[in-house]
């Protein structure tokens, strides 16, 4: 059971986030150990507790174990828990309050406009026949206008998308519900691939096929296009528009949704509501777009900085 958790969360984190291949071999020999120390003890991922994983800390720092290394043991198990929590693998979240040495926080990987545009650009025109590219523009449409997580818009089902909405209703992390504003260029991507999906599901039930109930149907296991695909296309449509394949994830699609927003001057409240963000502290890392903007600003226009 340990060994199907740690392996489910490390797929998710390869799709949703690009974690390189040293990263994801960093994340298993981490968690392997921590289930190897719980072994010992009698217990398991399952049940482990809170006062389990801070005395498997402090073995660790009793071991000589650095300061980042063990902030990154302490990173593994929190996102593996927050990962179990989320996929309701456990009622409870033990790691959630539990701090450790702490690590420079990253700044999340973004994409300019016009890096935006191309790879929007590229999706129009990429694909196998006209199906493909009304999808491949509905996806990457939809993705930039609402920041939506790749599993939320691959999973979304097609009656959300019915009657033109100018409004999407998204289920996030846990269940929650929230209401996303669709671009004028997203409806029209929608319009024209839910002609081209319908079409082709109607020619499917000719066939004694059931209707799919997703927006994006495949032949998965999920019934619904992987977020593993996903990645993949995203990445041809990378190399199609020129721009590094190293920089786009769909999570920097979701990155550049909300840096875009701060640049054109929305408040972190309102992204934090469109990004489906629990705190707004997970929203506060976009600030430094916002402070490199009043930066400029006070250079671009004090008259001592045009000295």
């Amino acid at each position: 059971m340990s060994r199907r958790w740690i392996q489910g969360f490390i797929e998710a984190q390869a799709a949703e986030l690009d974690a390189a291949h040293n990263t994801q071999l960093a994340y298993a020999r981490d968690l392997k150990d921590f289930e190897d120390w719980l072994a010992v003890r009698g217990s398991g991922l399952e049940a482990a507790t809170r006062d389990e994983i801070e005395a498997y800390l402090v073995h660790c720092d009793a071991h000589g174990l650095a300061r980042a290394t063990r902030a990154r043991r302490l990173s593994s198990i929190k996102q593996l828990y927050r990962f179990a929590f989320e996929e309701g693998l456990r009622a409870d979240n033990p790691a959630i309050q539990i701090k450790g040495p702490g690590r420079d926080k990253r700044l999340p990987k973004t994409l300019s406009i016009d890096e935006v545009d191309r790879l929007i650009a590229a999706a129009h025109g990429h694909g196998r026949g006209e199906a493909d590219r009304l999808r491949n523009a509905c996806l990457m449409e939809l993705l930039y206008a609402t920041g939506m997580r790749v599993t939320e818009l691959v999973s979304l089902p097609v009656s959300a998308a019915r009657g033109d909405p100018r409004m999407l209703l998204v289920r996030g992390k846990g269940g929650k519900e929230r209401m996303v504003p669709l671009s004028e260029a997203a409806r029209e991507a929608v319009t024209g691939w839910l002609a081209a999906r319908d079409a082709a599901e109607a020619a499917r039930a000719t066939d004694g096929h059931r209707a799919s109930g997703f927006l994006f149907p495949s032949p998965s296991k999920d019934g619904h296009l992987t977020r593993h695909r996903f990645y993949m296309l995203i990445k041809e449509l990378a190399a199609a528009a020129g721009v590094s394949p190293a920089k786009v994830t769909p999570h920097t699609l979701r990155h550049a949704f909300a840096t875009h927003l701060l640049e054109n001057g929305a408040d972190l409240r309102s992204i934090q509501t469109l990004l489906g963000h629990a705190d707004v502290a997970t929203t506060e890392i976009y600030t430094h777009v916002l402070e490199a903007r009043l930066r400029q600003l006070v250079l671009d226009h004090h008259p001592l900085a045009k000295g």
